[in-house]
């Protein structure tokens, strides 16, 4: 069982080669990326199953012994978000297959995008399974220099603008990263994460405490968190659909990732409980109100999803268990919804022609399709009950309330005010897109085209095909899974929240590399 551990790594990069090779044969390319990611979502499930059942896994790649290897390592949190990042690529790569040829051609040039696509994921699948840091970080910058490529698809003038900002903030955390990472094997002679949860404890509490900060710092800019996080509503907008969706949904949850993994088993008696929770509090705040203030749907997605960042550090904060189930609950719940949303806001700017507020409106009457996929993530992404979102909010409310401090109970507070101002950001976007009347004159971006081309840029309202809607369908039924089978998945989070403060991962690394 624990050969299948490096399937996931491997089977995506294998899979990249082989795309690259057929550029002239896009049916091919579609049918290998598929493949690939089908084999991915069935090892997850499988590593679900076993870690659940008997534990974590290990595996010192090559056979090499501790600590001259590397180690992958599967337990119940990245077998989970291994699992569920399959899933929502899968989803995103079959909505960008539905798209028509000419669309691709414009937006996701086939003969680069399966590639880069697959190699994305397996940067994912790395950093998920990786045992210690530097495997880590290797993960980190895979799926980076595959965002590059994807995030500056068509060449457009926005697209290379947004990009140029993302290269620059991924630089500066990766520089972070290998300072990071240098402090941290200076110190200890190891940056294999089971050895480093022994030695650094030997270390001196200030030295402790720098790392921690190093390591926190790095993954806040990669995760987005306030205030590191004024990059990202400024470069996902611009990506087409497909890229934009999968970024939102598994590159922002890599490094909440990487902040429970490092808070939990590397330092497990420093919380930084009430600095993670300033940050929530503020990372919350902040976004939601940049959220309620755009109206376009693009950056007012990115501004949510900045703003929920801050209920899954709440859940790192309190360090309790209650709160580390709701976070990794939350975590599988956002992921989902999150590119749900801007899959459907893909379709809402095929339908509609835009995906501005100030050029939609009918859009329920219109396609009542795209109204229900568009309502039941947005209600899911707002926390209204009976929804996974309530569920996650409400376990994060009760792991803050559990703590008990006056600031804790402010940042309980935050949270509630922040999930009533995504209603109302959604709301905003039903009732103008949805109900609203159409507009009657052009779109405001029309108005300085040439008379001439102003056609072809109505042109752009086509229908929507229906693999692009079944692809969306399928992510909205995904989402609602979550609400429909909470109490087994909640209690897995529990058992998973469980796990990180057991010294199971430690010990299944170590046994494992004295074989």
């Amino acid at each position: 069982m624990n050969n299948l551990l490096p399937v996931p790594v491997l089977l995506t990069i294998f899979g990249a080669g082989v795309a690259l090779a057929l550029p002239r044969r896009p049916r091919l390319q579609r049918a290998v990326s598929i493949l690939c990611l089908s084999g991915v979502i069935t090892v997850a499930a499988v590593l679900m199953y076993h870690t659940d059942r008997v534990g974590p896994l290990a595996l010192w790649v090559g056979d090499w012994p501790a600590p001259l290897g590397i180690a992958l390592v599967a337990d119940r949190l990245s077998s989970l978000m291994l699992f569920v990042a399959a899933v929502i690529a899968l989803a995103v790569l079959v909505f960008s297959t539905g798209q028509d040829q000419d669309e691709v051609r414009r937006e996701t040039p086939v003969s680069i995008y399966h590639p880069t696509f697959l190699l994305l994921i397996a940067g994912v699948s790395n950093a998920f399974l990786a045992g210690d840091l530097f495997n880590l970080f290797v993960g980190f910058e895979i799926l980076l220099f595959a965002s590059y490529v994807l995030l500056t698809l068509g060449g457009t003038a926005d697209r290379i603008r947004a990009g140029t900002t993302y290269v620059m903030v991924s630089l500066l955390s990766s520089s972070l990263f290998l300072i990071s990472l240098a402090s941290i094997y200076a110190a200890t002679g190891t940056v294999n994460m089971a050895q480093l949860a022994g030695r650094l404890a030997e270390l001196d509490p200030s030295v402790q405490l720098l790392l921690q900060v190093l390591l926190l710092v790095t993954f806040s800019i990669k995760a987005a968190v306030f205030p590191l996080s004024a990059w990202l509503p400024d470069s996902y907008p611009t990506a087409p659909a497909p890229v934009t969706a999968v970024f939102a949904g598994l590159l922002t949850k890599v490094g909440v990732y990487a902040i429970i993994r490092t808070q939990t088993l590397l330092f497990p008696g420093q919380h930084l409980t009430n600095l993670l929770l300033i940050a929530s509090l503020l990372t919350m705040v902040i976004g939601i109100l940049g959220a309620v203030a755009q109206n376009e749907i693009k950056r007012m997605l990115s501004f949510t999803l900045v703003s929920h960042l801050g209920y899954m550090i709440l859940g790192i904060a309190v360090a309790n268990q209650a709160g580390m189930a709701a976070t990794i609950f939350y975590t599988a719940h956002h992921i989902t919804i999150q590119a749900t949303l801007f899959l459907v806001t893909g379709l809402i700017e095929r339908r509609g022609g835009s995906s501005s507020l100030d050029s939609l409106g009918g859009l329920a009457k219109l396609s009542p399709v795209l109204a229900v996929l568009f309502f039941i993530p947005a209600m899911n992404l707002a926390g209204i009950p009976p929804f996974s979102g309530f569920i996650g909010k409400l376990g994060l409310m009760h792991g803050g309330a559990e703590l008990g401090t006056p600031l804790a109970w402010l940042v309980v507070v935050g949270g509630i005010v922040t999930s009533l101002l995504t209603l109302m950001a959604m709301a905003k976007v039903w009732g103008r897109a949805f109900w609203g009347v159409p507009p009657e004159k052009l779109p405001a971006e029309l108005t300085e085209v040439p008379e001439d081309e102003v056609e072809a840029v109505v042109d752009d309202r086509r229908p929507m095909p229906p693999l692009m809607v079944g692809a969306a369908a399928l992510l909205v039924a995904f989402g609602l899974s979550f609400t429909v089978f909470a109490g087994p998945l909640y209690s897995y989070a529990e058992r998973a929240a469980a796990s990180l403060h057991s010294t199971a991962y430690v010990d299944a690394v170590l046994n494992a590399g004295r074989r």
